[in-house]
């Protein structure tokens, strides 16, 4: 026990419960399920148990500030201590953005960290919460120690914790737990230093000086605080530029997904004749990004390919990348900006610690997801703010507005178009059936025409990892056509209710004279012939998709 008071430490018996598998984002479940007695302790007790730290380990605790995240550090800080941890660094208030997390574990040098969050999922007593446990390259768990941590809670007998008062989070400074020390730290700190040691801080300020406008949702999100000292405080952004910036348990009372649905509010103003230049949201816990310009959305897979085709102008990245990686659902537009640039370009599998690898090895400076999620080798998770500041940077060097750029970028690459049709809340045996039928029939579609296209090859992505050769299998169904065009199907692991199926369609157009049509007008024939395939309609009984990108 490391030296801590014996009397003070509690063995509490226990069962096992059987659903606590984490999925690529940690285990997310309703509060109420993390509410049941021992449910959160157990799966505490199997980290640490799985971790196997040396008495004395450091380690970094936050999260998004939902609801249920102020009990559930207290928990994990007596559990902690319990099982002999010597130090751990905590975000005032406990809030701590998941980039800010990882940038925290990587600059102090901890073991790895535990963040509080269910990403972009609803908050409040009837929604969500999520804990994850990152390693200490800042990046998530590899999915041989998520696994671990499942096989050892389904086998728990007992758990620790120490009897100690709660630890005050929103005062600065240390205190002591037994014989764990408690740092409670400034959350926005270590990654504002980060930002500004990126990004030329001087070139912004003086963008903003000059009338430059942005209006950036936190969604009464974790990132509230970070925005308003990076956009606000540091680079002169005037006074209510960002807004819903406090943090609240419920959001608000809407998902914190940054989307043109939850987002409606932005996505208003941006619309307006008086729009601000830029427009911008992140969500829940700060690791995804929506970019907007007047009137104009930016779809995440052309922010990646604008972000690579433009890195040199960023400070940070001027010498150039060492390569890009995008997940397999994600359009191929970054694909043709590294062939211009004469880097590798990686397709993985959907998950942030597939592209950590990546990092680690040093194979890519850059890499992002469809699912709003962009970030490079700065920390090992996908970064929400740093993809917003890196867009103003570019903008400020171009001085080109949004929709110019994406523009001119579709004139030299061609245009991907591409969209994503959620269909959420689906009963999951009906989704698993409607994936395994078509899984049948994708060896016999090479060869048949669908309208005007010929398919090439239906497959189900499998990805051997080029650093440690870890295959990753059954990760969505594909449907390739000899012009490049596609259709890919996989569920979604993010949702604590029912499945998420989610319906991806590309097709490539290089005639700059078809770059003005809407995505859904130019992908309708692709779409239906996706419906018509994967019988959607018919098997779940949904006429229409619940959100659209």
């Amino acid at each position: 026990m490391n030296g801590i008071a014996q009397s003070r430490v509690r063995t509490v018996a226990t069962t096992p419960f059987d659903d606590q598998r984490p999925g690529t984002s940690g285990l997310r479940k309703k509060v109420a399920v993390f509410r049941q007695p021992h449910y959160l302790e157990n799966f505490v007790q199997s980290v640490f148990d799985t971790l196997a730290l040396p008495p004395g380990s450091a380690l970094v605790l936050g999260g998004d500030g939902r609801y249920y995240n102020r009990e559930a550090l207290q928990v994990i800080l007596k559990i902690a201590a319990a099982n002999g941890i010597g130090r751990m660094l905590v975000g005032r208030n406990g809030i701590l953005s998941t980039p800010a997390a990882s940038c925290v574990i990587r600059k102090r040098g901890t073991s790895g960290g535990i963040i509080l969050s269910a990403s972009h999922n609803p908050g409040g007593p009837q929604g969500d919460f999520g804990i994850k446990v990152n390693a200490a390259n800042g990046g998530p768990a590899p999915s041989t120690l998520t696994e671990a941590i499942y096989a050892r809670s389904r086998t728990l007998q007992t758990y620790r914790v120490l009897d100690a008062p709660d630890v005050v989070p929103d005062q600065f400074g240390a205190s002591v737990m037994g014989e764990m020390t408690v740092e409670v730290i400034d959350p926005v700190a270590d990654y504002a230093a980060l930002m500004e040691s990126l990004f030329d801080f001087a070139v912004l300020r003086t963008h903003f000086a000059s009338g430059f406008r942005l209006c950036y949702d936190a969604m009464h999100a974790v990132t509230g605080p970070y925005a308003k000292e990076i956009l606000e405080r540091r680079l002169g952004a005037p006074a209510g530029s960002v807004i819903h910036g406090e943090p609240r348990a419920d959001f608000g009372g809407e998902p914190p997904d940054p989307n043109l649905v939850h987002a409606h509010e932005l996505v208003d103003v941006m619309n307006r004749s008086d729009a601000p230049d830029f427009g911008a949201a992140c969500d829940g816990d700060g690791d995804r990004n929506m970019i907007l310009g007047r009137r104009f959305f930016v779809t995440p897979s052309d922010s990646l390919a604008v972000l690579a085709a433009n890195a040199t102008l960023v400070p940070g990245y001027a010498v150039g990348l060492k390569g890009v990686a995008r997940s397999m659902p994600t359009s191929r537009a970054v694909d043709r900006v590294a062939q211009q640039l004469g880097i590798p370009c990686y397709e993985t599998p959907t998950g942030w610690k597939y592209f950590g690898n990546l990092l680690d090895a040093g194979r890519i400076t850059l890499c992002g997801e469809e699912s709003f999620g962009t970030g490079s080798d700065h920390v090992r998770e996908k970064d929400g703010l740093w993809a917003v500041l890196f867009w103003l940077n570019i903008l400020a060097a171009r001085r080109q507005p949004v929709e110019t750029i994406v523009r001119e970028h579709w004139r030299t690459y061609g245009r991907h178009f591409y969209t994503r049709h959620d269909y959420e809340g689906l009963d999951p045996v009906a989704a698993e059936s409607l994936l395994n039928k078509l899984r049948e029939r994708l060896g016999r579609l090479p060869g048949q025409r669908i309208g005007n296209r010929r398919v090439r090859e239906g497959n189900e992505f499998q990805y051997t990892d080029p650093v440690d050769g870890g295959l990753a299998s059954g990760q969505g169904l594909r449907i390739l056509f000899e012009d490049g065009a596609r259709i890919v199907l996989r569920l979604s692991g993010t949702g604590t209710e029912g499945a998420t199926l989610r319906l991806y369609v590309e097709a490539f157009e290089p005639d700059p004279a078809r770059h003005h049509l809407d995505t859904q007008e130019a992908l309708a024939e692709l779409i239906a012939a996706a419906l018509a395939l994967s019988e959607i309609p018919g098997r779940t009984g949904r006429r229409a998709p619940s959100v659209i990108t």
